[in-house]
C-alpha cells in the first residue's frame, strides 16, 4: 500500500508518523496524482497544531496526511474532467495531502506543469508563490512605487519580492540579519528586523513607502501600518482578519485558481521568479524536512521529493 506522512491528534511533532494509506480514488472533478515533489510550508505544521485557515469547516479526521501542496503525474481522471488526462505533468493544491505517494487534486487548483520548469520547483508555486502573487496584485501599484514586505527571509516573502520587481515596483524587505545577502539577492533593500525596524525602514525609504505586505503579525503588523499615510494599503497573510482590520487593511484575497497557477510558472520559466529552493528531503525523512521549515531555520523553499 502507499506510504503517507500524517499527524494523528492536534499538537506537537510527537503526532507525526508514517502510515499506509489506500490510494484515493478521484472524484468529479479531481485528479489522482503520483507525487513527485511536495513543498513544505509553515502552514503544514500549523495546522498540526490546530490552527484553521480562514473559512475552514468542519473536523478534521485523523489521521490527516501533512502537505498542501505536489508536483507529479496524472495517474487517473474523475468524472468530468476536460484537460487533463492520464500521463500528464501537473500541479496544484492537494485535498488529500502532499506528503504522499498519491493524492488528489482539484481540477481548479491544478495546472499543467511547463516541461521548463522542474518538478521540484512546481511543487513549491501553489502556497507561497501564489499567495506572493495574489497579495502583489491585489495592491495593484504603479510602477515605481515602493512596496515593504515583512518576513521577506520566508517563501511568500521572497517571492513576493520578485514578482513586485517585475512588475517594476521598489521593494524593501524586512528580515533577520542572518537574511540580508538572500535579501538583496532578490533585488530588495534590506532593513534588519528587531526593535526599532521601522525606523530603519524610513531611513532606508526615504521617499516614503507606499504599501505593506505583511507575513508577520502581532506587533510586526501594527508598526508597519504607521509607515503608511493610506491604510488601505496594508495587507497581510500573516495575522487575523481583524488584527488587521483594525488597523485599517485587509487580508490578502486569494483567487485559489489555475489561472494564478499558471501565470506563476510563467513567472519562473521566464526567470522572473525563483522559488529558491534550498534543501531536497526523501520522503523518508519528511519529518526532518518539516522541521527545517518548524524551527524557522530555511531561507528558501525546503521540498520532499517522492519518486522520480
Amino acid at each position: 500500500m502507499p506510504k503517507a506522512y500524517v499527524f494523528t491528534r492536534y499538537g506537537g511533532p510527537d503526532t507525526e508518523a508514517f502510515v499506509e494509506v489506500e490510494r484515493p480514488v478521484p472524484g468529479p472533478g479531481q485528479l489522482l496524482v503520483a507525487v513527485r515533489a511536495a513543498g513544505v510550508n509553515p502552514v503544514d505544521w500549523k495546522l498540526r497544531t490546530g490552527y484553521r485557515r480562514p473559512g475552514d469547516t468542519g473536523e478534521r479526521v485523523f489521521p490527516a496526511v501533512l502537505g498542501s501542496e505536489v508536483s507529479g503525474v496524472v495517474e487517473a481522471v474523475g468524472e468530468g474532467v476536460d484537460g487533463f488526462a492520464a500521463g500528464d505533468e501537473v500541479f496544484g493544491n492537494t485535498l488529500t495531502g502532499g506528503y504522499a505517494e498519491y493524492t488528489l487534486l482539484p481540477v481548479r487548483l491544478a495546472a499543467h506543469k511547463p516541461a521548463g520548469l522542474a518538478f521540484s520547483d512546481a511543487a513549491t508555486l501553489p502556497v507561497a508563490a501564489a499567495t506572493a502573487y495574489d497579495g502583489v496584485h491585489q495592491l495593484d501599484l504603479p510602477k515605481g512605487a515602493t512596496l515593504l514586505v515583512t518576513g521577506a527571509g520566508g517563501g511568500v516573502g521572497a517571492a513576493a519580492l520578485q514578482i513586485a520587481r517585475a512588475l517594476g515596483l521598489r521593494v524593501v524587505g524586512v528580515a533577520s540579519e542572518g537574511k540580508k545577502d538572500f535579501v538583496e539577492s532578490l533585488g530588495a533593500v534590506h532593513v534588519p528586523s528587531g526593535p526599532g525596524w521601522s525606523d530603519r525602514a524610513r531611513a532606508a525609504a526615504p521617499d516614503g513607502i507606499d504599501a505593506v505586505y505583511d507575513l508577520v503579525g502581532g506587533e510586526v503588523l501594527t508598526e508597519a501600518a504607521t509607515l503608511l499615510t493610506d491604510r488601505t494599503r496594508l495587507i497581510t497573510a500573516g495575522a487575523p482578519e481583524q488584527d488587521v482590520e483594525r488597523l485599517g487593511g485587509t487580508r490578502v484575497t486569494r483567487a485559489r485558481t489555475s489561472a494564478v497557477l499558471d501565470a506563476v510558472a510563467r513567472l519562473v520559466v521566464n526567470g522572473d521568479l525563483d522559488p529558491h529552493v534550498v534543501q531536497r528531503f526523501p520522503l523518508a525523512e519528511a519529518g526532518e524536512a518539516l522541521r527545517t521549515v518548524e524551527d524557522g531555520h530555511a531561507r528558501g523553499k525546503v521540498v520532499i521529493e517522492v519518486a522520480g
